[in-house]
């Protein structure tokens, strides 16, 4: 047999050698957008909360205690006496409706609106998923692959970078690619703690809600997720990141000097977290005589327990049993217009070059 005109040496070896008649079909020509959120236990009882308790506190970009001291206490102490405990926290704020979490109610709908802005593209796949807990990072990203995205964006809804967080996000997709024969091209999309769109916003939502109010706060507590002091000593750039958010909507909104209060709030452990701590910060203005406050969470993109239980109970809790008077805790962009318009922008200006 002769030579077969027209093809390279490679094509002439594979179409001597023999292959199944028929293959698998294979998808390309895609783009992915994936975001991703912190986690969500799938319900509140015991066991689904015990389940996503030790995926999360078992990842080592959250707790850097050594292993020889930590794996006793997570597997002997906490993971034994916790589930019980926050699964009736997240009861009380389980959307019982839809029989789930509110950060998965709200990080879905992101997902489907984003989907809806952009047209319904068809060169677009639009999909979330969940750093712990389900959907996992691992099946969405080999869910886009198979649908055919070449090149997939990841978009961590954190507005200030954290080890904790973003890192540990970006290592998890990471993973995920150094199991696939065919990998996608792949973009993390950044920080975007000072981006003028999410200031914008935020500026937007914050006015809305003080238009609703019956009084006018004192003062407004902008209050973060904490991580340990020694985490910041070690070159996290999340203090900064957060406190430059708070000036530049202090600056957006004209708010005078000392109106606007940055705290961090969840710490737990006996190591010191980053200060001023918001359960202080909150109990110290109510026994100064503050009457009236707001606290908003510009660390969260969506409402979780951190924001339902914590601040809108808790923390009002303790404002209210020393003294305070009204209280309110400022909803955070979850799937609103403006938090929308936030998660559009950061994915338009990432695709650039791809579209």
């Amino acid at each position: 047999m002769g030579v077969i005109p027209n093809k390279t040496a490679f094509e002439r070896d594979v179409s001597a050698k023999s292959f199944p008649a028929e293959h698998p079909k294979v998808n390309f020509g895609k783009i992915g957008v994936l975001l991703v959120n912190l986690g969500t236990p799938d319900g509140h009882d015991t066991v689904s909360m015990r389940r996503y308790l030790k995926e999360f506190l078992s990842d080592r970009r959250v707790i850097e205690t050594s292993r020889w001291i930590w794996w006793p206490l997570l597997n002997g102490i906490i993971l034994n006496t916790r589930p019980k405990k926050v699964g009736e926290l997240y009861a009380s704020i389980w959307n019982k409706e839809k029989d789930e979490s509110p950060l998965r109610t709200f990080t879905r709908s992101q997902s489907d609106q984003l989907f809806e802005r952009f047209g319904k593209d068809d060169r677009f796949v639009i999909d979330w998923c969940m750093r712990y807990g389900n959907p996992s990072i691992e099946s969405r990203v080999n869910a886009l692959q198979e649908a055919g995205c070449e090149r997939i964006l990841v978009v961590p809804l954190y507005p200030q970078y954290c080890a904790a967080t973003t890192a540990t996000v970006n290592d998890k997709v990471f993973e995920s690619l150094m199991k696939m024969r065919w990998m996608p091209a792949v973009r993390t999309a950044p920080a975007y703690h000072d981006d003028p769109a999410y200031i914008d916003a935020l500026a937007q939502s914050i006015s809305k809600h003080l238009d609703g109010l019956d009084f006018e706060p004192e003062h407004i507590v902008a209050s973060y997720h904490g991580i340990p002091k020694s985490y910041f000593e070690k070159g996290d750039p999340y203090h900064c990141h957060c406190l430059k958010t708070s000036r530049l909507l202090n600056e957006k909104m004209g708010w005078k000097e000392g109106f606007l209060l940055s705290t961090f709030q969840s710490r737990f452990g006996p190591e010191e977290w980053l200060q001023p701590y918001t359960d202080k910060t909150v109990e110290r203005l109510a026994k100064e005589g503050v009457k009236r406050l707001c606290v908003v969470n510009p660390g969260f993109s969506s409402d979780c327990l951190e924001t339902l239980e914590e601040i809108d109970g808790e923390v009002r809790e303790e404002f209210e049993d020393n003294g305070g008077e009204h209280f309110s805790h400022i909803p955070c962009l979850n799937d609103s217009a403006e938090g929308l318009d936030v998660i559009e922008a950061i994915v338009n200006r990432e695709l650039q070059g791809w579209v």
